[in-house]
């Protein structure tokens, strides 16, 4: 198994920054970390859960448009964990923020309870 736990979500006025992590444990991923690409994902009340972000074991990332250069996906491999490192904060990034473990073959995925990101305006 693998157990996802997001951190580093708040309240924040427009303009700020914030950085959420995500620690990826359990025993098949510390054995096999390179075979999980970790994944941001974000859900606003009402709304259907987005993509955001992901990173590969060896650094390679990926952004949904609407990011347009506001965040950076970063992965410490030695601490098991992703970050998201999220600037100029507007309202409509309020959400709660979802990290995943995804299988690179794509047969299991592995989700966190998520964190809640509040922006006022």
């Amino acid at each position: 198994q693998v157990q996802v736990v997001e951190s580093g979500g708040g309240l924040v006025q427009a303009g700020d920054s914030l950085r959420l992590s995500c620690a990826a444990s359990g025993s098949i991923f510390i054995r096999y970390p390179d075979k999980y690409a970790l994944e941001w994902f974000r859900q606003a009340p009402g709304k259907e859960r987005e993509f955001v972000a992901q990173i590969s074991w060896s650094g390679d990332t990926d952004y949904a448009e609407f990011v347009q250069g506001r965040f950076t996906i970063s992965r410490d491999n030695a601490k098991n964990t992703a970050y998201l490192q999220m600037n100029n904060l507007k309202a409509e990034d309020t959400a709660v923020y979802y990290c995943r473990a995804d299988e690179v073959e794509g047969l299991y995925d592995y989700w966190g309870q998520g964190t809640q990101v509040t922006v006022s305006s």
